[in-house]
């Protein structure tokens, strides 16, 4: 895949992307939004694209593709580069499960500028607008749509690496209760040969 600088886009897709800007989270923290982008010409080829052996590239960005209002829906598209380390993840965690690993249609990336974040009053900085995080839905023949279900593969994720963030069951803000988030945390990937400066 090509490697873009989100800097160099158009002023169209920076206002999506907005690459290198502050969001703050839930907890008053800062971080720098990615600047480096996989530029991928086609839904055919990010369908085509396999990120590992068991996940395809469209898998982990579907949901900004399905809003017509987003330039996502015309190609070329573009995803944070760390979204590799994110697959690299999850299938040592399918590998783990023993089992297909789902990931929720708007479990993905997202960018910044997606639907539910205009709209939630209050969204602020996810790892999804890294291409860092996965809402898993299914594991096998498995729905995580229970409590059993969701604790015992949220710590089978956990387990990972310290580096492993997951939600615990429950229907409180920060918790889940149809699925398992799994997130790297704000993960940033600057591209050998590349320079934030």
């Amino acid at each position: 895949m090509t490697i873009v600088d989100g800097l160099s886009l158009s002023p169209e897709h920076r206002k999506c992307l907005r690459p290198g800007e502050a969001l703050t989270d839930s907890r008053g923290n800062t971080y720098q939004l990615p600047r480096f982008f996989y530029e991928v010409p086609s839904w055919e080829e990010a369908k085509q694209l396999q990120l590992t052996e068991h996940f395809a590239l469209a898998e982990l960005i579907t949901v900004d593709c399905r809003e017509a209002s987003f330039l996502f829906r015309n190609p070329p598209l573009y995803v944070p580069c760390a979204v590799r380390i994110l697959a690299r993840y999850l299938e040592e965690f399918r590998s783990r499960v023993e089992a297909p690993v789902y990931v929720s249609a708007n479990g993905g990336y997202r960018s910044p500028s997606h639907q539910w974040d205009r709209v939630c009053p209050g969204a602020q900085a996810s790892p999804h607008h890294w291409a860092s995080a996965a809402d898993i839905y299914r594991i096998g023949d498995t729905w995580l749509d229970s409590e059993k279900s969701i604790t015992r593969y949220a710590r089978l994720a956990a387990a990972l690496g310290d580096e492993i963030f997951v939600r615990p069951f429950g229907r409180q803000q920060g918790e889940t209760d149809d699925h398992v988030h799994f997130d790297l945390g704000f993960l940033t990937l600057v591209p050998r040969g590349y320079c934030e400066s």
